[in-house]
């Protein structure tokens, strides 16, 4: 049996639409690096905020 991960210890970034942080899923196992946004909330309103 493989141990589990605590919380704390998945990777997380920042939000660059609303500076919030978000940990990783496993829905995002093979595409971690390419994540930016938190939300599809924040996908969609990317064009709003210039970074």
């Amino acid at each position: 049996m493989a141990r589990q991960r605590s919380k704390s210890d998945l990777p997380s970034k920042i939000c660059p639409v609303c500076q919030r942080p978000f940990t990783w899923r496993k829905k995002w196992e093979d595409c971690w690096d390419e994540v930016k946004y938190c939300s599809q909330r924040c996908r969609r309103r990317k064009s709003t905020k210039q970074v």
